[in-house]
């Protein structure tokens, strides 16, 4: 009896020496496949005048321009896409019928970024479509104008716009004197972004009880984004989508942050993507 104490004494003590057992960690869960979002901001290529962020474009089927784009277009095939967005309303625009010219030799491109880019790169990766996306929504931005002169803050108001029109033209200067993809470069910058969604939150100021011209403002233009961020998830139809979404800069900050906000989404970022 005394010998099984003493031996089970031994085995104890050796027990410390050799030390408390480990504890397991966290066991490691595997990542969930995301679908992948690039969304590109651009400039209006053929200046139509449809946003306040749009700049001065100089002729895109300038020969010099033209070796830009194809300079981009290259980048962007990094990502590889497996769908093409655009900034175009269904229905509004005959897309369908567009590209099918295009691609049987039937139509020429014209300036227009959703053709000079979604067309081009759509053909060059095999591509049967190109999607449109948008949505249409109210931009009262006269409305708020007419608030700011009846509310004695005319002046206020006129130095807002005047930010917007600092920014155009120090952007537009940009792109004179670089290339189309350093251009593009600098307009989804972290910084250039949060300016731009910046200025739409500092329109909220105008405002009073009863009367929100300048939040409401916000307000549209959130509605809008959100609609076309729910026509890019009818896109993906697995998590190995790669679905690259083509859109005016002014919207680019907002359909970012829908991108991160969405769990079963990946944001991916032109500069990624340029070695």
């Amino acid at each position: 009896m005394q010998r099984s104490v003493l031996l089970s004494m031994a085995m104890l003590a050796a027990s410390f020496v050799v030390g408390p057992l480990p504890v397991p960690g966290p066991v490691a869960r595997p990542v969930a496949p995301r679908a992948e979002v690039l969304v590109l901001g651009v400039y209006h290529m053929d200046n139509p005048g449809r946003d306040v962020f749009n700049v001065q474009a100089d002729d895109v089927l300038a020969p010099k321009r033209q070796q830009e784009i194809a300079q981009l277009l290259k980048v962007l095939k990094e990502f590889r896409p497996t769908k093409i967005a655009v900034e175009c309303v269904a229905g509004q625009v005959p897309l369908a019928q567009e590209y099918a010219d295009y691609l049987a030799g039937r139509r020429e491109l014209t300036r227009n970024e959703v053709e000079q880019i979604g067309y081009r790169l759509a053909r060059e990766l095999g591509q049967g479509a190109v999607h449109p996306v948008d949505a249409d929504g109210d931009f009262p931005v006269q409305r708020l104008a007419e608030y700011a002169e009846s509310h004695g803050r005319a002046q206020e108001y006129e130095a807002l716009m005047g930010v917007i029109g600092d920014r155009v033209k120090a952007q537009s200067d940009f792109l004179a004197s670089h290339t189309v993809l350093e251009m593009l470069l600098r307009m989804n910058s972290d910084e250039v972004v949060a300016d731009d969604v910046g200025f739409y939150y500092r329109t909220a100021r105008f405002g009073e009880d009863g009367d929100w011209p300048g939040a409401d403002l916000v307000s549209e233009w959130f509605r809008r984004n959100m609609r076309i961020h729910s026509n890019i998830l009818r896109l993906i139809g697995s998590p190995d989508e790669r679905v690259l979404v083509i859109f005016g800069a002014g919207h680019l900050g907002w359909l970012q942050r829908n991108v991160l906000s969405d769990p079963t989404l990946r944001l991916r970022k032109l500069a990624e993507f340029v070695k």
